[in-house]
């Protein structure tokens, strides 16, 4: 048995397929395959293989997530994010088109979007923070993973103070968008902005809000005092 075997098998000795039926009312419209494994089991699962995975060489370790993604199923591809995010230091440019070409094919709902976006894209941006570039053609997607990807893989930058203009920049264009999926990644992104650059983020909604949707106001303006609060969210 090879290891994306053992994986596999290790994950069905804890599915659940009644679990699995309540889970999937969390991605309403969202095509979903799941196997009914709690968060807890993927995270031991992710503890159990990351010690066999480490020996892997990159060829390797990839060929193997890959394998993963290509089943499917939720939880193979939650580990997926689980696993990579213990090798962030080697994360770069070089995984950062891995992890665009997964976004690509393999993810379909918020879930994996985000695990993807905030730990394997996000570390490869901390890495090199030329990558930011690429993402100013993801908000013209039609891809809607893609697009919250955008603001979402700016979201360590923005809780760290970085990249201030680079994320207004990204939120320009996704403020109005009609996704809701997008809106509140975008809201999010805006949200986790402002207690380290308040100002801006305030001044940039207030310039922007006859374009910006009220979820995406309402998601930004969590954090804020009630002062710029009340700004952002007036009539």
């Amino acid at each position: 048995m090879n290891l994306l075997e053992e994986i596999r098998s290790a994950f069905d000795r804890v599915a659940d397929p009644s679990r699995a039926e309540g889970a999937e009312r969390f991605f309403k419209d969202q095509p979903i395959a799941m196997r009914g494994v709690p968060a807890p089991e993927i995270h031991r699962v992710a503890r159990d293989f990351y010690p066999r995975v480490k020996k892997l060489s990159v060829v390797e370790r990839d060929r193997l997530c890959t394998g993963l993604w290509a089943s499917g199923r939720f939880e193979e591809g939650a580990l997926v994010c689980y696993l990579y995010r213990r090798f962030a230091e080697q994360c770069g440019a070089r995984e950062f088109v891995l992890f665009t070409r997964w976004l690509d094919r393999y993810v379909h709902n918020w879930g994996h979007t985000d695990g993807l976006a905030l730990w394997l894209l996000g570390a490869s941006i901390a890495n090199d923070a030329a990558l930011i570039n690429r993402l100013d053609g993801w908000t013209r997607s039609k891809n809607r993973w893609k697009r919250r990807a955008a603001a979402v893989s700016l979201v360590y930058s923005a809780k760290r103070g970085e990249h201030t203009r680079v994320i207004l920049r990204i939120a320009k264009p996704l403020i109005e968008d009609a996704d809701d999926m997008v809106q509140k990644g975008i809201g999010w992104l805006l949200k986790e902005t402002y207690p380290k650059r308040p100002k801006e983020v305030v001044r940039f909604l207030v310039a922007n809000r006859p374009q910006t949707t009220r979820l995406v106001l309402r998601y930004a303006a969590e954090k804020m005092t009630a002062a710029d609060r009340a700004r952002v969210l007036a009539h």
